[in-house]
Formats: C-alpha cells, structure tokens, sequence
C-alpha cells in the first residue's frame, strides 16, 4: 500500500514542481488520522497527496456520483488519487465507517467535509461525516490549509502556473465540534493564502502590450518586416513574449509565421520585378549559396533556411528573381518556416511556463538573451562572410 502511496507522491510532486511548485510545512502525527481541508479546486487533491508523507498511506474520500459514475473516472481515481466512493445521497456514512480498519492501521483518511468546492478566499460549513469517522476509529482529527490551488486550476477555469502552499496542523481529538474543526483548518488556510510571487517589472510592463490588443499585430509586423528587410528575426520577438506570457505562445507564434509568409511572398513579388530592398546583415556568399541552392531545387531550396543561418528575407528576394512560382514558394515556406516558427514559440512558451517561479529574475534573462543573440548573428554572419 505505502508503494503505491510513494508512487502518487512523486507523481503529483513532479507534476505541481512544473506548474509552479509546492511547499508544505507541519506533518501528520504518529499512527492513523482523519485529514480535513478546505476544498476551491480539483487540484487540491493532487496538493495533499504530493504534501503527506507516503508512510501514512493516504486515501481520498471522493463523491461517488462523480468520480465513480464511468469507467474511466474511477480509475483515474482510483489509481492516480487513491480515492474511494462516498455517496452524497445516502449511505455515505456507511461508507466513510468502511475504512475504520484503514485508520487503526496506522494510515491517513483525507475529506473534504465542505462536500464541494467552494469559492476563492472561503471555508464553507462543516459535514459531520469526518468527525464521526474519526471518532469511531479513536484517532486524532488533523486540520490542514491548502492555498494557491485556486489559482492554479480555477472552478469551471485553465490550468496555469501558481504556488500551492499546505499547512498541516496540530492534532485535535476526535470528539472536536465541526465549528471548531472548520475554525481550524480557516486559521490555517488564513495563515497559507498564497503570497503573489515575486515579479519583474520588466515582465509586467511586456506582458501587458503582448495581451494588449497590439500584441498579435506586432508579432505579425515584426515577422513579415524580416522578410523584407527587418535584421532581427522574429524568433527573438518570441523569445521575449513567450516568457513573457507563456499562454499566448500559440497565437504569438501563429501570427509570427502569418506575417513571416505574407512578407516572404511580397519581398518575392517585389525582387521578381526589380526591386531591391536592403538587407543588412547578410552577405554575398549567402546570396551565392541561395542562388544555388534555388537552381537545383526550386522552391524546395527553402528548408535549408531554419538551419544553415541564412535568413528568410534572401531566400525569398533569390526566389523572386529565379522565377520561383508563388504557389510553390508559398507551400515550401509555409512547411519550413512552420517547423521553426512554431518550434520556438512553443518552445520558449514552456520554458516560460517551467520558470513561472522565476519570474523576478525575467531583466536578467533579457540581458542574457540579448547578449546570445548578438554573439551567434554575429558568429553566423562571420562564418557567411
């Protein structure tokens, strides 16, 4: 029983380290206990199964009607929760009394005597279930506070990253009232309620004009200005934003590569009539290996581009003037830039979303960024000359 117990701790221990970490502070008692605690999310669950320890072998009182009412729910939890069913409309005394031998085996028995979850910042009122089940069984009732899951998975909202403190607390006996357990455990949610993660301004202040309405428009400008004449490719932009605001990372990435195609087809269009626009920061020897590279493979010359440093804006400029179709410039493109485009994106996105408690240090990140950038533009364009 206790592997299984190990197993789940690590598992949602892993899990809440990704999406932005777990604390806990205090312990259980020697021998078995009934566990109370507040209930807002489904993530607290996943909260105290990660926090207590796994000697005590945890199970969770889940609703029967809910969790237990498909297949494939009581196996998630069963397996990944080690919940049990208890009705809610009968018969639920019958089966929280079920697991006496439970406790007096030295295990833990967790509820959440709200019954469901309640709203953000409140402790609704106490069921007796838990108190007569510990009493029954003559162990102690153990308080616990749980905060920051309400930020991490929202009643009816998406997961997204926050820090889940868990605060257990003394003992009580178990012929406590359910007001003064429910005083209890208000006290310790009280004393965890999450402190906001230290931040950088510099995040805030780019945060807010990628979620603004301008931010898509830019990622789109920036993208499709590269492909002209724009120096700094736009997987830069996103690795700001991206970190930034890891959840806008799909659309920031979609609207990069929808302005990197339209620019590429028009700096195409434009070098296929004549027009030279300036490109800093390349070189003829690009240009030569492009012309090559277009004379024996067409358009399909393009997925060179995510890999040998060349920018887009020369491909697209050598396939205007070799006569490439548009049409088939546009797909081999679309694939190649897609591939890179949405790689970053995603990429730096998830390393946003890993690093959420790091936030603070997100100036030092930038300065860092900016110095990689620099040094590899100017090692590619050394080894082009």
């Amino acid at each position: 029983m206790w592997r299984g117990a190990l197993w789940r701790r690590v598992l949602w221990r892993t899990v809440l380290t990704l999406t932005g970490g777990i604390t806990r502070r205090g312990a259980l008692p020697e021998g078995g206990c009934v566990v109370v605690a507040n209930h807002t999310s489904h993530a607290d669950t996943a909260a105290l199964l990660a926090a207590l320890d796994s000697r005590h072998a945890p199970r969770i009182a889940a609703a029967a009607d809910y969790w237990f009412a498909s297949p494939w729910r009581r196996r998630v939890c069963a397996r990944l929760a080690a919940g049990f069913p208890v009705r809610r409309t009968g018969g639920g005394m019958t089966d929280l009394l079920a697991r006496t031998d439970h406790l007096r085996a030295g295990h833990a028995v967790v509820l959440f005597p709200e019954g469901t979850r309640a709203r953000s910042g409140e402790v609704g009122a106490f069921h007796r279930g838990a108190l007569v089940l510990a009493e029954a069984a003559g162990v102690p009732v153990v308080p616990v506070g749980i905060a920051g899951t309400d930020r991490l998975l929202p009643k009816h909202g998406r997961l997204r990253p926050a820090l889940v403190r868990v605060r257990v607390g003394d003992p009580l006996p178990p012929t406590v009232t359910p007001e003064e357990a429910r005083a209890a455990v208000t006290e310790l949610h009280r004393r965890t309620v999450d402190e906001p993660l230290r931040d950088s301004r510099v995040r805030k202040r780019i945060a807010a004009r990628v979620t603004s309405r301008w931010g898509l428009p830019l990622a789109f400008a920036w993208a499709g200005a590269e492909a002209l004449s724009w120096p700094l490719m736009p997987e830069l932009l996103l690795a700001v934003a991206c970190v930034a605001v890891p959840r806008r990372s799909l659309k920031l990435a979609l609207a990069a590569l929808a302005g990197s195609l339209a620019g590429g087809v028009l700096a195409l269009q434009l070098a296929a009539s004549g027009v030279q626009l300036p490109q800093p920061l390349t070189t003829d020897r690009m240009r030569a290996e492009v012309r090559q590279q277009l004379a024996v493979e067409s358009a399909d010359a393009v997925r060179h581009q995510p890999w040998n440093g060349v920018p887009f804006k020369v491909y697209a400029a050598e396939a205007g003037r070799a006569g490439v179709p548009v049409s088939d410039w546009l797909a081999e493109s679309a694939a190649a830039r897609g591939s890179r485009t949405l790689a970053v994106g995603l990429g730096f996105g998830a390393f946003g979303f890993l690093a959420h408690r790091l936030r603070r240090f997100y100036g030092a990140y930038l300065a860092l960024l900016g110095a990689g950038f620099t040094a590899g533009l100017t090692l590619i364009v050394a080894n082009w000359a």
